[in-house]
């Protein structure tokens, strides 16, 4: 039998344990990524397979696996054979999940190893060996842990494999030496209790996946064959998702409109800790974005907005502004998430801007706005994040340096005393008075869907400046924010914290 041989999928590896407990031997389970295969590894399996007679690894597959840019190393089918040409292991299998519950649930090992750095369940910075722990002895097993010699896979890469671009290495090492991964996971801790109101438009995302069949012979247009399609609810219900995986409460003031509202897909997206306080408009939609991608490379062809942005009334208007009013004075923090559709009108805005205790903003510069929903229209705010070219428009300078801008020019225009510029692949500058601006460089070159990224960027670093965070840490926790967004398609999930601290402990390492 060829190591190949030897890799199967997860049902055939339900059958080969199922035969093997019927026969009276005991399946043993390990499961991990094991990018670069180390003798940690080696005496890891030894150790498992001396606990019962059959023993069967699974790995993670590459697109769960959470350990920063250019990880894995190698791709799950290699990874599964190095794996399995080692002579202690019988079978082995790729988890295509983000956790290893499936494989438990399936497999159902009579003993399930793991190592020695998972025995604390609160360094566990997955935070899923509790609930690993609970699935293995649902089904009668037992957890053991192995204690011998351990390496880490990602510090020996970060040390020996040039697996990133020579700023980022030298970035990450001088992150290192300053220590700044313990701070940066204490000021993530720190805003677990948070109370947190986002105001802002929903936006109901819709991604109509289409191949593009040829030119029209007789029209001078592009036709494609629907395929399917998927709908989200986005914007500021997005935006709340992520906040409510980092915060305690989370609550948000929006509009719907009552033609095609999308309400009981709004109300089924968000998390169980968000409450939702939604005023709706007469006689017209929710705003809807209908993307139309050619779903080989995610390639989006063109979109078509259902949407009508006029002036929503006094009556609603004032009913917004007090309520706003009224939540933002009860919450640690206020997030205003302006896309421009016309829910943050002046006196909304002078709502947020007098009652908030602390007020984080982004207003966001698209199709339907340009050159109207200026973050200028903010008398004041405690954090700014926005992108390049929307500093560049409101600010109307081409040409100056992005720490000029962040620095000097914006905080002449708006009464801000930290601000962030997202800069897509070039990551982000960030500013504030006592530590003047810093650059962080992006931490991924691999982009499935930027859709909502600069969203979740706001969303996950808000509370971290409300909690008094180093504008330079909150950056770093951005981009690596940002980085797990742009490989989700549209909003299928939102940022999560283990998947966040997994990400950035493996950067630091």
């Amino acid at each position: 039998m060829t190591a190949r041989d030897k890799i199967k999928t997860l049902a055939e590896l339900a059958e080969l344990a199922a035969t093997a407990r019927n026969e009276g031997r005991k399946v043993v389970l390990c499961h991990g990524v094991f990018d670069l295969l180390h003798m940690g590894h080696v005496r890891h399996f030894e150790a498992a397979h001396s606990h019962g007679d059959v023993l069967i690894v699974t790995l993670t597959a590459d697109r769960f696996v959470n350990k920063g840019p250019g990880r894995p190393i190698f791709p799950e089918l290699l990874r599964a054979e190095m794996v399995a040409a080692l002579g202690y292991i019988d079978w082995v299998g790729i988890n295509h999940d983000s956790s290893a519950e499936p494989v438990l649930n399936t497999i159902m090992p009579d003993v399930y190893v793991k190592g020695s750095d998972y025995e604390n369940p609160e360094e566990d910075v997955t935070g899923k060996i509790v609930s690993e722990r609970d699935t293995v002895e649902r089904h009668g097993g037992r957890l053991v842990f192995t204690k011998d010699i351990t390496f880490s896979s990602s510090s020996l890469i970060n040390k020996y494999l040039d697996v990133y671009d020579s700023p980022l290495r030298d970035y990450l090492e001088d992150f290192r030496q300053q220590g700044a991964g313990a701070e940066i996971a204490a000021l993530i801790e720190k805003v677990k209790d948070y109370r947190v109101l986002l105001v802002g438009d929903t936006i109901i995302d819709e991604y109509q996946y289409v191949g593009p069949l040829g030119k029209s012979p007789k029209e001078n247009m592009i036709a494609t064959l629907y395929r399917e399609k998927e709908i989200f609810a986005g914007g500021v219900i997005a935006a709340a998702n992520h906040v409510a995986n980092f915060c305690r409460e989370v609550e948000v003031v929006t509009v719907l409109g009552e033609n095609d509202s999308y309400e009981d897909l709004v109300r089924a997206s968000v998390h169980p800790n968000v409450k939702l306080h939604i005023l709706r408009r007469p006689n017209v939609p929710t705003t809807r974005k209908c993307r139309f991608v050619d779903p080989s490379y995610m390639r989006k062809l063109f979109e078509v907005y259902h949407m009508d942005d006029s002036y929503y009334g006094a009556r609603i208007e004032s009913q917004v502004a007090d309520l706003v009013a009224e939540r933002a004075q009860d919450c640690d923090l206020t997030i205003i998430t302006d896309f421009g559709h016309g829910l943050l009108t002046m006196p909304v805005i002078d709502a947020a801007t007098r009652n908030a205790r602390f007020l984080a903003v982004n207003a966001q510069s698209n199709s339907a706005n340009m050159g109207f929903n200026l973050i200028t229209r903010y008398p004041r705010a405690d954090y700014i994040c926005i992108d390049m070219p929307e500093i560049r428009l409101a600010l109307g300078d081409r040409v100056t340096d992005v720490a000029t801008l962040a620095s000097e020019t914006l905080p002449q225009r708006v009464a801000c005393s930290r601000v962030m510029i997202t800069m897509g692949s070039h990551g982000c500058a960030a500013w504030q008075p006592e530590h003047g601006v810093h650059r962080i460089p992006a931490f991924t070159k691999t982009v499935i869907d930027t859709v909502g990224a600069g969203d979740a960027f706001l969303a996950v670093t808000s509370p971290l400046v409300a909690a008094g965070g180093r504008m330079d840490h909150v950056g770093f926790v951005g981009n690596a924010a940002g980085a797990i967004k742009v490989g989700i398609v549209g909003h299928r999930r939102s940022v999560e914290k283990p998947p966040l601290v997994k990400f950035i402990t493996t950067l630091l390492k």
